[in-house]
Protein backbone atom coordinates (compact mmCIF):
# COMPACT_ATOMS: atom_id res chain seq x y z
CA UNK A 1 0.00 0.00 0.00
CA UNK A 2 1.70 3.20 -1.14
CA UNK A 3 1.41 6.76 0.11
CA UNK A 4 -2.05 8.26 -0.44
CA UNK A 5 -1.80 12.03 -0.91
CA UNK A 6 -5.59 12.38 -0.60
CA UNK A 7 -5.78 10.46 2.68
CA UNK A 8 -7.86 11.55 5.64
CA UNK A 9 -5.80 11.45 8.81
CA UNK A 10 -6.85 11.23 12.45
CA UNK A 11 -4.38 11.99 15.21
CA UNK A 12 -5.53 9.42 17.73
CA UNK A 13 -5.16 9.92 21.46
CA UNK A 14 -4.55 7.33 24.15
CA UNK A 15 -4.42 7.73 27.90
CA UNK A 16 -2.98 4.89 29.95
CA UNK A 17 -3.10 2.70 26.82
CA UNK A 18 -6.82 3.35 26.29
CA UNK A 19 -7.89 4.89 22.97
CA UNK A 20 -10.04 7.92 23.68
CA UNK A 21 -13.59 7.63 22.37
CA UNK A 22 -13.35 10.88 20.39
CA UNK A 23 -10.54 9.32 18.32
CA UNK A 24 -12.73 6.35 17.39
CA UNK A 25 -15.60 8.71 16.57
CA UNK A 26 -13.33 10.71 14.26
CA UNK A 27 -12.11 7.51 12.59
CA UNK A 28 -15.75 6.75 11.78
CA UNK A 29 -16.31 10.20 10.29
CA UNK A 30 -13.00 10.07 8.43
CA UNK A 31 -14.09 6.77 6.89
CA UNK A 32 -17.12 8.45 5.30
CA UNK A 33 -15.04 11.36 4.00
CA UNK A 34 -12.37 9.04 2.62
CA UNK A 35 -14.96 6.91 0.83
CA UNK A 36 -16.23 10.05 -0.92
CA UNK A 37 -12.67 11.01 -1.83
CA UNK A 38 -11.92 7.43 -2.88
CA UNK A 39 -8.93 7.55 -0.57
CA UNK A 40 -7.78 5.97 2.67
CA UNK A 41 -8.13 6.63 6.39
CA UNK A 42 -4.83 6.84 8.24
CA UNK A 43 -4.16 7.39 11.92
CA UNK A 44 -1.19 8.45 14.00
CA UNK A 45 -0.96 6.76 17.39
CA UNK A 46 1.78 7.63 19.87
CA UNK A 47 2.43 5.97 23.23
CA UNK A 48 4.17 3.06 24.91
CA UNK A 49 3.12 -0.60 24.73
CA UNK A 50 0.19 0.20 22.46
CA UNK A 51 0.52 -2.32 19.64
CA UNK A 52 -2.92 -3.77 20.37
CA UNK A 53 -4.50 -0.31 20.32
CA UNK A 54 -3.38 0.13 16.71
CA UNK A 55 -5.49 -2.90 15.87
CA UNK A 56 -8.47 -1.17 17.52
CA UNK A 57 -8.14 1.78 15.15
CA UNK A 58 -8.10 -0.53 12.14
CA UNK A 59 -11.24 -2.28 13.39
CA UNK A 60 -12.89 1.16 13.65
CA UNK A 61 -12.13 1.99 10.02
CA UNK A 62 -8.47 2.97 9.61
CA UNK A 63 -6.55 1.53 6.65
CA UNK A 64 -3.12 2.42 7.98
CA UNK A 65 -1.76 3.32 11.42
CA UNK A 66 1.54 5.13 11.90
CA UNK A 67 2.62 3.79 15.28
CA UNK A 68 5.11 5.47 17.57
CA UNK A 69 5.76 3.00 20.37
CA UNK A 70 8.38 4.09 22.90
CA UNK A 71 8.67 4.88 26.64
CA UNK A 72 9.25 8.59 25.92
CA UNK A 73 5.82 8.72 24.22
CA UNK A 74 3.89 7.20 27.12
CA UNK A 75 2.41 10.59 28.03
CA UNK A 76 1.78 13.56 25.77
CA UNK A 77 4.90 15.63 25.10
CA UNK A 78 4.02 18.80 23.10
CA UNK A 79 7.30 19.29 21.24
CA UNK A 80 7.96 15.63 20.55
CA UNK A 81 4.41 14.89 19.37
CA UNK A 82 4.45 18.01 17.16
CA UNK A 83 7.75 17.05 15.59
CA UNK A 84 6.53 13.54 14.77
CA UNK A 85 3.23 14.67 13.25
CA UNK A 86 4.83 17.46 11.20
CA UNK A 87 7.50 15.12 9.84
CA UNK A 88 4.94 12.48 8.85
CA UNK A 89 2.63 15.04 7.27
CA UNK A 90 5.51 16.46 5.26
CA UNK A 91 6.43 13.01 3.97
CA UNK A 92 2.94 11.74 3.16
CA UNK A 93 0.98 14.96 2.48
CA UNK A 94 -2.51 14.05 3.70
CA UNK A 95 -5.53 15.94 2.39
CA UNK A 96 -7.23 16.29 5.79
CA UNK A 97 -6.12 15.99 9.43
CA UNK A 98 -8.74 15.64 12.19
CA UNK A 99 -7.98 15.87 15.91
CA UNK A 100 -10.16 15.48 18.98
CA UNK A 101 -10.89 18.69 20.86
CA UNK A 102 -9.34 17.38 24.07
CA UNK A 103 -6.75 18.99 26.32
CA UNK A 104 -4.08 17.41 24.12
CA UNK A 105 -5.81 18.19 20.84
CA UNK A 106 -6.44 21.83 21.67
CA UNK A 107 -2.70 22.30 22.17
CA UNK A 108 -1.33 19.96 19.52
CA UNK A 109 -3.57 21.02 16.63
CA UNK A 110 -2.46 24.69 16.48
CA UNK A 111 1.17 23.71 16.99
CA UNK A 112 1.00 21.37 14.00
CA UNK A 113 -1.04 23.79 11.85
CA UNK A 114 1.44 26.60 12.47
CA UNK A 115 4.39 24.40 11.50
CA UNK A 116 2.59 23.20 8.35
CA UNK A 117 1.50 26.77 7.52
CA UNK A 118 -2.11 25.76 7.03
CA UNK A 119 -5.49 26.70 8.47
CA UNK A 120 -7.28 25.18 11.45
CA UNK A 121 -10.93 25.26 12.46
CA UNK A 122 -11.73 24.42 16.09
CA UNK A 123 -14.83 22.94 17.74
CA UNK A 124 -16.50 21.74 14.55
CA UNK A 125 -19.85 19.96 14.77
CA UNK A 126 -19.87 18.57 11.23
CA UNK A 127 -17.60 17.82 8.28
CA UNK A 128 -18.91 17.57 4.71
CA UNK A 129 -17.32 17.72 1.28
CA UNK A 130 -18.56 20.34 -1.18
CA UNK A 131 -18.96 19.77 -4.91
CA UNK A 132 -15.24 20.50 -5.38
CA UNK A 133 -14.46 17.92 -2.67
CA UNK A 134 -13.16 20.63 -0.36
CA UNK A 135 -13.85 20.05 3.32
CA UNK A 136 -16.57 22.24 4.80
CA UNK A 137 -15.76 22.60 8.49
CA UNK A 138 -19.02 23.58 10.15
CA UNK A 139 -19.35 25.50 13.41
CA UNK A 140 -22.35 27.17 15.10
CA UNK A 141 -22.44 30.92 14.40
CA UNK A 142 -24.94 33.77 14.02
CA UNK A 143 -27.84 31.56 15.03
CA UNK A 144 -27.04 28.94 12.39
CA UNK A 145 -24.11 27.02 10.95
CA UNK A 146 -21.04 28.60 9.38
CA UNK A 147 -18.98 26.59 6.89
CA UNK A 148 -15.26 27.34 6.90
CA UNK A 149 -13.10 26.12 4.03
CA UNK A 150 -9.38 26.06 3.32
CA UNK A 151 -9.32 25.98 -0.50
CA UNK A 152 -5.58 26.41 -1.09
CA UNK A 153 -3.46 25.24 1.84
CA UNK A 154 -3.04 21.58 2.68
CA UNK A 155 -3.69 19.69 4.82
CA UNK A 156 -7.13 20.91 5.81
CA UNK A 157 -7.17 20.72 9.61
CA UNK A 158 -10.00 20.72 12.15
CA UNK A 159 -10.90 19.63 15.66
CA UNK A 160 -14.16 18.20 16.98
CA UNK A 161 -15.25 17.31 20.49
CA UNK A 162 -16.24 13.98 21.92
CA UNK A 163 -19.84 13.08 21.16
CA UNK A 164 -20.19 15.11 17.96
CA UNK A 165 -20.07 11.97 15.80
CA UNK A 166 -21.25 8.45 16.60
CA UNK A 167 -18.67 5.79 17.29
CA UNK A 168 -18.39 3.22 14.48
CA UNK A 169 -19.17 -0.41 15.12
CA UNK A 170 -15.81 -2.21 15.34
CA UNK A 171 -15.16 -4.78 12.63
CA UNK A 172 -12.48 -7.16 13.84
CA UNK A 173 -12.32 -8.76 10.40
CA UNK A 174 -10.93 -5.57 8.81
CA UNK A 175 -7.34 -5.67 7.70
CA UNK A 176 -4.94 -2.77 7.66
CA UNK A 177 -1.30 -1.81 7.82
CA UNK A 178 0.68 -0.77 10.89
CA UNK A 179 3.86 1.17 10.18
CA UNK A 180 6.40 1.69 12.96
CA UNK A 181 7.83 5.20 12.89
CA UNK A 182 11.19 6.57 14.00
CA UNK A 183 11.24 8.69 17.14
CA UNK A 184 13.33 11.92 17.00
CA UNK A 185 16.18 11.86 19.49
CA UNK A 186 17.39 15.47 19.34
CA UNK A 187 14.85 18.11 20.36
CA UNK A 188 15.20 21.46 22.18
CA UNK A 189 13.19 20.08 25.09
CA UNK A 190 11.83 23.45 26.15
CA UNK A 191 8.56 21.87 27.32
CA UNK A 192 8.37 18.45 28.92
CA UNK A 193 5.60 16.63 30.74
CA UNK A 194 7.11 15.51 34.03
CA UNK A 195 4.06 14.09 35.79
CA UNK A 196 0.37 13.74 35.04
CA UNK A 197 -1.97 14.21 38.00
CA UNK A 198 -5.52 13.24 37.16
CA UNK A 199 -8.29 14.80 39.21
CA UNK A 200 -11.28 12.64 39.92
CA UNK A 201 -14.41 14.62 38.96
CA UNK A 202 -16.97 15.24 41.67
CA UNK A 203 -20.40 13.80 41.12
CA UNK A 204 -21.55 12.04 37.97
CA UNK A 205 -19.30 12.61 34.88
CA UNK A 206 -21.09 14.57 32.16
CA UNK A 207 -19.81 12.40 29.33
CA UNK A 208 -21.37 9.19 30.66
CA UNK A 209 -24.40 10.56 32.52
CA UNK A 210 -27.86 9.25 31.66
CA UNK A 211 -29.48 12.31 33.26
CA UNK A 212 -28.13 15.86 33.15
CA UNK A 213 -29.40 18.99 34.89
CA UNK A 214 -27.91 22.11 33.30
CA UNK A 215 -28.26 25.67 34.52
CA UNK A 216 -27.85 29.03 32.86
CA UNK A 217 -27.96 32.74 33.61
CA UNK A 218 -31.54 32.34 34.85
CA UNK A 219 -30.16 30.91 38.08
CA UNK A 220 -29.69 34.53 39.06
CA UNK A 221 -27.06 34.14 41.76
CA UNK A 222 -25.10 31.63 43.82
CA UNK A 223 -28.16 30.71 45.85
CA UNK A 224 -30.13 29.98 42.69
CA UNK A 225 -27.24 27.91 41.34
CA UNK A 226 -27.12 25.92 44.56
CA UNK A 227 -30.77 24.99 43.98
CA UNK A 228 -29.88 23.67 40.51
CA UNK A 229 -26.96 21.70 41.96
CA UNK A 230 -29.25 20.27 44.63
CA UNK A 231 -31.74 19.16 41.96
CA UNK A 232 -28.94 17.38 40.09
CA UNK A 233 -27.79 15.64 43.27
CA UNK A 234 -31.35 14.62 44.16
CA UNK A 235 -31.77 13.00 40.74
CA UNK A 236 -28.27 11.48 40.86
CA UNK A 237 -27.68 13.46 37.68
CA UNK A 238 -24.61 15.19 36.30
CA UNK A 239 -24.45 18.96 36.65
CA UNK A 240 -23.97 20.96 33.45
CA UNK A 241 -23.90 24.64 32.62
CA UNK A 242 -23.84 27.33 29.96
CA UNK A 243 -21.00 29.84 29.58
CA UNK A 244 -22.78 32.65 31.51
CA UNK A 245 -22.96 30.43 34.60
CA UNK A 246 -19.22 29.77 34.33
CA UNK A 247 -18.44 33.43 33.71
CA UNK A 248 -20.42 34.40 36.82
CA UNK A 249 -18.25 32.06 38.86
CA UNK A 250 -21.11 29.84 40.00
CA UNK A 251 -19.53 26.68 38.58
CA UNK A 252 -16.35 25.34 37.02
CA UNK A 253 -15.43 25.33 33.33
CA UNK A 254 -15.55 21.51 33.36
CA UNK A 255 -19.35 21.66 33.63
CA UNK A 256 -19.84 23.72 30.46
CA UNK A 257 -21.81 22.05 27.67
CA UNK A 258 -21.75 23.27 24.08
CA UNK A 259 -19.56 24.29 21.20
CA UNK A 260 -16.55 25.21 23.34
CA UNK A 261 -17.46 22.82 26.15
CA UNK A 262 -18.56 19.19 26.26
CA UNK A 263 -20.82 17.24 23.93
CA UNK A 264 -23.26 14.99 25.78
CA UNK A 265 -25.85 12.35 24.93
CA UNK A 266 -27.99 11.74 28.02
CA UNK A 267 -31.28 9.90 28.15
CA UNK A 268 -32.82 12.94 29.90
CA UNK A 269 -31.65 16.56 29.78
CA UNK A 270 -33.19 19.21 32.05
CA UNK A 271 -32.30 22.81 31.23
CA UNK A 272 -32.98 25.35 33.97
CA UNK A 273 -32.98 29.09 33.39
CA UNK A 274 -31.28 29.04 30.02
CA UNK A 275 -32.45 30.60 26.79
CA UNK A 276 -31.41 27.97 24.25
CA UNK A 277 -28.47 29.66 22.55
CA UNK A 278 -27.16 27.47 19.76
CA UNK A 279 -23.64 27.46 21.19
CA UNK A 280 -25.08 25.46 24.09
CA UNK A 281 -27.74 23.46 22.27
CA UNK A 282 -25.29 21.89 19.82
CA UNK A 283 -23.79 20.13 22.82
CA UNK A 284 -26.97 18.21 23.61
CA UNK A 285 -28.06 17.08 20.14
CA UNK A 286 -27.71 13.48 21.28
CA UNK A 287 -30.18 13.81 24.18
CA UNK A 288 -33.25 11.58 23.89
CA UNK A 289 -35.66 13.64 26.02
CA UNK A 290 -35.18 17.36 26.66
CA UNK A 291 -37.02 19.38 29.31
CA UNK A 292 -36.79 23.14 29.87
CA UNK A 293 -37.75 25.25 32.89
CA UNK A 294 -37.91 28.98 32.24
CA UNK A 295 -40.09 31.88 33.39
CA UNK A 296 -40.22 33.38 29.88
CA UNK A 297 -42.82 31.63 27.73
CA UNK A 298 -41.26 33.17 24.62
CA UNK A 299 -37.79 31.82 25.29
CA UNK A 300 -36.30 30.08 22.21
CA UNK A 301 -35.48 27.05 24.37
CA UNK A 302 -39.13 25.96 24.25
CA UNK A 303 -38.93 25.51 20.48
CA UNK A 304 -36.14 22.96 20.86
CA UNK A 305 -37.27 20.71 23.72
CA UNK A 306 -39.81 17.94 24.19
CA UNK A 307 -41.37 19.32 27.38
CA UNK A 308 -41.43 22.83 28.82
CA UNK A 309 -42.33 24.36 32.18
CA UNK A 310 -43.07 28.09 32.34
CA UNK A 311 -42.52 29.12 35.95
CA UNK A 312 -40.12 30.85 38.29
CA UNK A 313 -37.09 28.56 38.19
CA UNK A 314 -36.15 28.87 41.85
CA UNK A 315 -39.64 28.31 43.22
CA UNK A 316 -40.34 25.44 40.84
CA UNK A 317 -37.05 23.65 41.56
CA UNK A 318 -37.46 23.89 45.32
CA UNK A 319 -40.94 22.39 45.07
CA UNK A 320 -39.74 19.74 42.61
CA UNK A 321 -36.95 18.67 44.97
CA UNK A 322 -39.48 18.23 47.78
CA UNK A 323 -41.71 16.09 45.54
CA UNK A 324 -38.80 13.94 44.35
CA UNK A 325 -37.52 13.34 47.88
CA UNK A 326 -41.00 12.46 49.12
CA UNK A 327 -41.33 9.95 46.31
CA UNK A 328 -37.88 8.50 47.03
CA UNK A 329 -38.69 8.08 50.72
CA UNK A 330 -41.97 6.40 49.84
CA UNK A 331 -40.14 3.95 47.58
CA UNK A 332 -37.72 3.07 50.38
CA UNK A 333 -40.56 2.23 52.77
CA UNK A 334 -42.41 0.02 50.30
Amino acid sequence: MGTDHSAVWVIAEQIDCHIQSVSLQLIGRARKLADQLQSSVEAILLGDKIEEQARQLIAAGADRVYLGNAPELEVYQPELYTEIVVKLAGEHQPEIILIGSTDMGRELAPLVAARLKTGLTAHCIDFVLDKELILEQRIPAYGGLLSIVCPEKRPQMATAAKGVFPAPEPDDSRTGETIMIDIPTHLPGRVKTVEVIREEPEGVPLETATTIVAGGAGAGDNEGWNDISELAATLNAALGSTRPAVDEGWTELETMIGQSGKMVSPEVYIGVGLSGEQQHMVGIVGARVMIAINNDAKSPIFEQVDYGVVDDCREFIQELIKKIRAYQEKQLTC
